[in-house]
């Protein structure tokens, strides 16, 4: 049975039909569909707006997953809780530099217990071998610290800073499609495109050696309550970060 749409989601939906129909049909302008993925949001509260991205990649093989991490220069818009896994000096690093909880064996033992009341985590190569067997816990919720996404590491200040000054982490999916979050509806226009284009300079930047052929195949943007945006991926493609 159709899940049924409420009035405000049906009205919405109608903009974006309209937007399109007069762009025919291929998707908006990234610029495009950043203002009107805001006008369409239906929630009450500053709702997340998520880029869609599916690549012309097979992700059952390793060389093809696309996985990194951008720091969107006006960050996402969410308050980030940052956990950090290291000890001594490393522990207060963290701490002045923002991490919301810092510690070693205590801190492997709380989260152990279950505890993951954060949203991001960071540690230290040489406590990794303390670390790696909550993969179990952490790995399922996105919160395993990872090499490639810079979140291994002794300088545990700059990554702290960028995790809360809106590192965002990307990973296809089994179906090759990229979720990542870009900013709320309070942002601006421009916010929101500076944000999208940061990301999709990084995806392109990832793009493997062994995709063929067109990378970005289907893109849309969407609020968390409100109608998914089309993206023009020829248009989306050509965004890139100044420098």
């Amino acid at each position: 049975m159709p899940k049924k749409r409420g009035k405000k989601y049906i009205e919405a939906a109608k903009k974006v039909e309209a937007a399109l129909s007069s762009n025919g049909d291929a998707g908006l302008a990234p610029d495009a569909a950043c203002k009107i993925v805001k006008e369409t949001s239906t929630s009450k509260f500053d709702a997340t707006i998520e880029a869609h991205i599916r690549l012309g990649v097979d992700p059952r093989h390793a060389e093809q997953m696309v996985r990194g991490s951008v720091v969107l220069p006006n960050g996402t818009g969410k308050k980030v809780r940052v956990a950090v896994f290291a000890s001594g000096e490393k522990v207060r690093e963290a701490q002045e530099a923002g991490a919301d909880f810092a510690g070693g064996e205590d801190l492997v033992k709380k989260v152990s217990e279950g505890w993951t009341d954060f949203d991001a985590a960071v540690a230290t190569p040489d406590i990794m071998s303390k670390v790696g067997p909550l993969g179990k816990i952490l790995g399922p919720r996105g919160l395993m610290p990872n090499p490639k996404s810079g979140t291994v590491t002794f300088d545990v200040a700059r990554a702290v800073r960028e995790v809360k000054g809106g590192k965002v982490e990307f990973r296809t999916d089994k179906f090759g499609i990229i979720h990542a979050p870009i900013g709320k509806v309070s942002f601006d226009d421009s916010q929101l495109h500076q944000n999208l284009t940061a990301l999709v300079d990084a995806l392109i930047r990832n793009k493997p050696s062994s995709s063929k052929g067109q990378y970005l195949r289907t893109f849309y943007l969407t609020a968390t309550q409100g109608p998914s945006v089309p993206v023009d991926v020829k248009e989306a493609a050509k965004l890139q970060v100044a420098g």
